[in-house]
């Protein structure tokens, strides 16, 4: 996990740290489409029933009007089937927010890892990261022919996205059968297709500014992390500034790495959208790699997480 960055810089902030983030953003995304099928998680709109690790995650509720059970334990039931789990979920995932940031975005979300992939889908097509970049990457080659590779797979896993989120609502044999023999209802098919709609031009047009400015998810996990003095934060090293001038194999090596295009160098308020992937990371010890020294930017939490943002305010003062 990143936390374990500010004892071995060197070791994570390479290849490594990169490779299981993958992987955990893999395995993470095959769990993403495989839960309703599963059942591990799911909600069945059709008998109003959540299904969780395959049982029927139920309150009680029914059995109390069937006189099975007393007011009492389905009061208890809900409390401790419905209420403290949501509590518990809720109070943990903002904990690890407030720790150590959005780590569930950058190590995790389904749609990051598609805001990656179409990232470097793009770059090959254009030389930049977003249809919106004014410039291009230093030394990018733009080759026409990954336009349609682009395209294709925004569209096709807004698609997949559309029907993995319909089957989270419906029973999933029911949307796939009815998709393979073209007998969906009127309302499925429309769900399918606008969110189809929706979510292609999202990831085309917009997955950045959504994941900065229109995930919920990531909003609250940067609130609880801007909250945190001592939470893991991209510290730069301010009096050696000057060696970024040098900054090979392209300039500014670690703002063109970030996926959310931000600028790692900034103080940790105008980072406010750090997904703590580490990229930035990477660039910067791969560019002082070919010189000799060591990274500008490192991962630091704790105390020295502390003194960089105390020494941040002086600074802004």
């Amino acid at each position: 996990m990143p936390c374990s960055v500010a004892a071995e810089p060197s070791a994570l902030h390479g290849k490594t740290l990169q490779r299981r983030r993958r992987a955990l953003q893999i395995g993470f995304f095959a769990l993403f489409l495989l839960a309703p099928a599963l059942n591990l998680l799911r909600f069945d709109l059709h008998e109003a029933q959540l299904w969780f690790l395959g049982q029927r995650w139920t309150l009680g509720i029914d059995a109390f009007r069937a006189g099975q059970i007393t007011a009492n334990e389905v009061a208890l039931s809900i409390f401790l089937r419905g209420i403290l789990p949501a509590v518990a979920l809720v109070v943990g995932f903002l904990y690890v927010a407030y720790r150590w940031g959005r780590l569930y975005c950058g190590w995790l979300c389904p749609h990051f890892s598609l805001v990656e992939g179409l990232n470097a889908l793009l770059a090959k097509a254009s030389g930049k990261l977003s249809l919106w970049d004014r410039e291009r990457l230093p030394g990018a080659q733009p080759q026409k022919r990954w336009w349609p590779a682009f395209i294709a797979t925004a569209l096709l896993f807004g698609f997949v996205w559309a029907i993995t989120l319909l089957t989270y609502l419906l029973p999933p044999a029911e949307i796939w059968g009815g998709l393979l023999t073209a007998s969906l209802t009127p309302n499925q098919a429309r769900f399918l297709f606008i969110a189809w709609g929706l979510i292609s031009a999202e990831l085309l047009f917009a997955r950045h500014l959504f994941c900065r400015f229109g995930c919920a998810v990531g909003f609250f996990q940067s609130l609880a992390w801007m909250a945190n003095p001592k939470a893991l934060v991209v510290s730069f090293a301010r009096p050696r500034a000057a060696e970024c001038r040098g900054c090979e194999p392209q300039a500014d090596a670690c703002e063109h790495a970030c996926p959310m295009r931000l600028r790692p160098r900034q103080i940790k308020r105008l980072m406010f959208s750090c997904v703590q992937c580490g990229q930035c990371l990477q660039a910067c010890a791969g560019s002082h790699a070919g010189r000799g020294g060591n990274p500008n930017l490192v991962w630091t939490v704790g105390v020295d997480a502390l003194r960089e943002t105390l020494r941040q305010r002086k600074e802004g003062n």
